[in-house]
């Protein structure tokens, strides 16, 4: 009898121990949890951004702010622009009544512009003030592409309607000259298109959601309007996001986001779109190092190659020529015309 009771507290001991390290191996294996405390600051936000480490192209983003910056107005060195001469100046309530419905002509910006009477400044057209002169507008290139001629087309039916309803009388640009601006201007956009991004990964522990978030927090992080994507605000309000974090969104959108498992974080920066004196590079590869250490993980490439030093120099030296470049063409990183034609 002893023998066997022996044996049967050997086994009961056995189930006991199986259990704590099964217990144990369960609660590791559960993704970090965010300590309690205040939740993550909501900030509008729109727009997305999907940058590559090598790639050279890809689509902008903007933060929005109580107080935005004015909207950049038109300029040669980017649009098509079609002078609109007037027999009597106009009042801009007349001038908002006959603007088209829609402000886009093909997936490039229309835009119609007053010479203000009193300021002599041109802007978009506003109720209560007076207009002496008019332009009307079409950008030549986006991300989208070059300026083609079904677009040009259009923007010249929409020019001269609009020119009909005000009595206007529009001095037409040629198509042949400005669709061929277009492509050399898209050309240079799609060579000086840079969108880079860096990676954390996580070593061991896979993290939850509201980790990542209380984390990043703590690094001057704050929400942006999409689920799974975290933001730098830029020093001036209404500008693109200077670094952008993003994670799965279906795990931020989860039942319960507590049994998320990530594993994998992204930084990113549309360089074109922010100032170089906001030193975004410098930053966000600093906080790519900063979130490695706190959170157990490991700095990476969009390939999986984890990035030296070496390689991080390599990357801002390039990124310094290519400001050079921007500035050079009038088109500095950050500035209204950077941000128009890189969107």
């Amino acid at each position: 009898m002893s023998l066997q009771l022996s044996l049967l507290l050997l086994g009961v001991l056995l189930l006991i121990a199986m259990a704590a390290y099964y217990a144990w191996l369960a609660r590791k294996s559960q993704p970090r949890q965010a300590e309690p405390s205040e939740p993550c600051t909501q900030v509008p936000e729109a727009g997305r951004i999907e940058p590559h480490l090598t790639d050279f192209a890809l689509a902008g983003d903007a933060l929005a702010s109580p107080a935005p910056e004015k909207k950049p107005g038109l300029d040669a060195l980017i649009d098509a622009i079609a002078p609109i001469a007037l027999e009597a100046p106009l009042s801009g309530e007349a001038i908002l009544a006959a603007l088209p419905s829609t402000r886009r002509v093909g997936s490039k910006p229309f835009a119609i512009e007053g010479l203000n009477a009193a300021t002599r400044r041109w802007e978009p057209p506003l109720a209560g003030q007076s207009y002496s002169q008019l332009q009307a507008g079409v950008q030549l290139a986006n991300r989208s592409g070059a300026l083609n001629d079904i677009e040009f087309s259009e923007f010249v039916m929409k020019t001269q309607s609009f020119c009909d309803a005000i009595g206007g009388t529009p001095d037409l640009p040629v198509m042949r000259d400005e669709v061929s601006r277009a492509r050399e201007l898209d050309q240079f956009a799609s060579g000086h298109d840079a969108q880079l991004v860096l990676m954390v990964q996580a070593r061991r522990v896979a993290w939850s959601p509201s980790y990542i978030q209380q984390t990043s927090a703590r690094h001057g992080f704050v929400m942006g309007s999409l689920a799974g994507r975290l933001v730098i605000p830029a020093s001036t309000a209404g500008l693109p996001p200077v670094v952008s974090l993003s994670f799965d969104a279906l795990a931020a959108l989860a039942d319960d986001p507590t049994q998320s498992a990530l594993r994998q974080i992204t930084l990113g920066l549309d360089v074109a779109q922010v100032d170089r004196n906001e030193k975004p590079f410098e930053r966000m590869s600093a906080l790519a190092q900063a979130l490695a250490q706190e959170m157990d993980g490991v700095v990476i490439d969009d390939r999986g190659a984890a990035l030296s030093p070496e390689a991080m120099t390599v990357i801002a030296t390039e990124l310094a020529q290519l400001y050079d470049i921007l500035a050079q063409h009038e088109l500095a990183a950050g500035s209204p015309l950077a941000r128009r034609l890189f969107s």
